[in-house]
C-alpha cells in the first residue's frame, strides 16, 4: 500500500491474483507428468504407406525468459509470467518498473532464500535498463508489458530485429463497455454496466491495463447512464490508502498524476466533464502533496467526432460515455479503439450478447458477456484470469498470454519429428 499508493483491497488484487496465479499453473503443472516435451496434435501420415508419420512436438527454448514489467502490478504482472516460463523449464529474469520495484524483489528474494529453484532459475533486476536486451540471444524470449513508444523501441532492437528473439508485447489498450440497445434504464444489465464501470475507474485509481475508458450506450440511454454512473462514482471516497475510510488512493507517483491531468485537459478538447473528480475532498491527505485525483467521467454526444477519446488512454480514473445510433454504429464505434485487451457487453438478449461477442472478437483479446444470469457470479472485466487468453491485436500489442496450458507456448519451440510410428510410439 505504501509502496503503490494503492487501498488494502487494491493490492489484494495484485497479491492474492498473484498467488491464485501461481496455484492455477501448479494445478495445471500436475496434469503433465514428467515429460519435458508435449505433444502438438496427432500424427500424420506422410504418404501411402502409414508406417512413415510427422508428430509435431513442443519442446522447452533452450534461453532465458526476460520480463520486462510495468509499475501497476508488481506481484501480479511478474508471476502470471513466471508461472508457464518456470513450468516449462525456462529460467526467468525479471526488471520490474522501478517505481514499484520494492515488491517485487521482495517476493523474488523470498521464493530464492526458500531455495525451492535450482540457482539462476529466477533472477530481478531492479534500477536503470541500460543494457537489459544487449546479451539476448535467438532462442532468449522477451516479454513486455507497458506503453507502446517503449514497446516499438524493444522490436527495434538489434537483439529483436537482427538476431530474432521471440518477443511478447501488452501495450496501451482503449477498453469499452458495450450496453446493448435491450438494456434500457431500469433494467437489470443497466443496473450491472452502471457498477461495473464505477467499479473499473476506481479499482487501483484506474491503473489498469484493463480499465474501462470509452463506454458505449444507445442515445435514448446517454443521459440515465451519466446520472447514475455519476452518482456512484460522487460516493467514492478518495486520499490517504492508510485510512480505512478511503476507497481510492492516489497514482503511483507525481509523475503519473501530471501525466493523467494532461490527459484530461487533451480529452477535454472534445469531450465534456459529467462527473468533476475535482469535486472529491481528499481524505486524510494535503492536495498539494498527494498523488490523488477523483474519478472523472467524460462525455462526447458526438462520438464520431471524438477522435481523441477513441486514440489516447489516460492511464488513471478516467473514462468517457459516448452514445450510438444501433448495433452497427457501436460495433464502428468500439472498433475504432484498434484492437484491446477486453470489451464488456451488458444486456438480456442472450443471441445478441452471443453474436456481438463474435462480432468483437477478431479486435479484442477478450470478451467479457455480463447478462443477469451471472451478474453476481461474473469475474469482472478487468479481472485478468489464468483460464483465460491476456493480451490483445492491434494497439494493445498483438501479444497472448495466460489462457491455461497456452502460456506455455511462448516459452517452447514447435518442432516436426519425421519417423516411423514405432518411433513416434516411444513418445507417447
Amino acid at each position: 500500500t505504501a509502496n503503490s499508493g494503492t487501498v488494502k483491497n487494491d493490492s489484494a488484487v495484485d497479491i492474492d491474483g498473484a498467488i491464485s496465479t501461481l496455484g492455477n499453473y501448479a494445478k495445471l503443472g500436475e496434469t503433465l507428468g514428467d515429460r519435458h516435451f508435449m505433444l502438438d496434435g496427432e500424427a500424420a501420415r506422410l504418404g501411402k504407406d502409414p508406417l512413415f508419420q510427422s508428430q509435431h512436438v513442443l519442446v522447452p527454448t533452450r534461453g532465458v525468459a526476460l520480463f520486462i514489467n510495468a509499475f501497476n502490478f508488481p506481484a501480479w504482472g511478474l508471476w502470471e509470467k513466471a508461472a508457464p516460463a518456470l513450468l516449462s523449464g525456462v529460467p526467468v529474469i525479471v526488471k520490474p518498473a522501478t517505481t514499484t520495484a520494492w515488491l517485487t524483489q521482495r517476493m523474488v528474494k523470498d521464493v530464492v532464500d526458500a531455495g525451492i529453484f535450482p540457482p539462476g532459475a529466477l533472477s530481478v533486476i531492479c534500477g536503470s535498463s541500460a543494457g537489459l536486451m544487449d546479451a539476448l540471444q535467438a532462442f532468449d524470449v522477451v516479454s513486455f508489458t507497458g506503453s507502446a513508444e517503449t514497446a516499438a523501441v524493444i522490436r527495434s532492437h538489434p537483439a529483436v530485429a537482427q538476431r530474432f528473439v521471440r518477443v511478447n508485447i501488452e501495450a496501451d489498450s482503449v477498453n469499452s463497455a458495450l450496453l446493448l440497445p435491450d438494456a434500457a434504464p431500469g433494467t437489470e444489465a443497466f443496473d450491472l454496466l452502471v457498477k461495473e464501470v464505477t467499479r473499473e475507474m476506481t479499482v487501483k485509481s484506474g491503473q489498469k491495463c484493463t480499465a474501462i475508458r470509452r463506454i458505449f450506450v444507445p442515445e435514448t440511454s446517454f443521459d440515465a447512464a451519466a446520472q447514475a454512473i455519476s452518482a456512484r462514482l460522487a460516493k467514492t471516497t478518495v486520499g490517504n490508502p492508510r485510512n480505512e475510510a478511503v476507497r481510492m488512493g492516489a497514482l503511483v507517483n507525481r509523475a503519473q498524476l501530471n501525466s493523467v491531468r494532461a490527459g484530461l485537459d487533451y480529452l477535454k478538447q472534445q469531450a465534456h466533464t459529467l462527473h468533476d473528480g475535482a469535486t472529491h475532498n481528499l481524505v486524510d491527505a494535503d492536495p498539494a502533496i498527494a498523488c490523488c485525483v477523483g474519478p472523472t467521467l467524460l462525455g462526447a454526444r458526438d462520438a464520431d467526432g471524438a477522435d481523441r477519446v477513441h486514440d489516447t488512454e489516460v492511464f488513471g480514473p478516467v473514462a468517457t460515455l459516448l452514445p450510438y445510433r444501433d448495433t452497427a454504429h457501436a460495433l464502428a464505434l468500439v472498433r475504432r479503439g484498434q484492437g484491446s485487451l477486453v470489451a464488456s457487453l451488458y444486456g438480456s438478449d442472450l443471441a445478441s450478447l452471443g453474436v456481438t461477442a463474435l462480432e468483437l472478437a477478431d479486435s479484442h483479446g477478450r470478451v467479457h458477456v455480463i447478462s443477469p444470469d451471472v451478474g453476481q457470479l461474473h469475474t469482472g472485466h478487468g479481472n485478468v484470469m489464468p483460464q483465460s487468453l491476456h493480451g490483445g491485436p492491434g494497439r494493445a500489442g498483438g501479444g497472448e498470454e495466460l489462457g491455461g496450458l497456452r502460456a506455455l507456448g511462448f516459452y517452447h519451440r514447435r518442432s516436426a519429428v519425421q519417423a516411423s510410428t514405432t518411433v513416434l510410439a516411444t513418445l507417447r
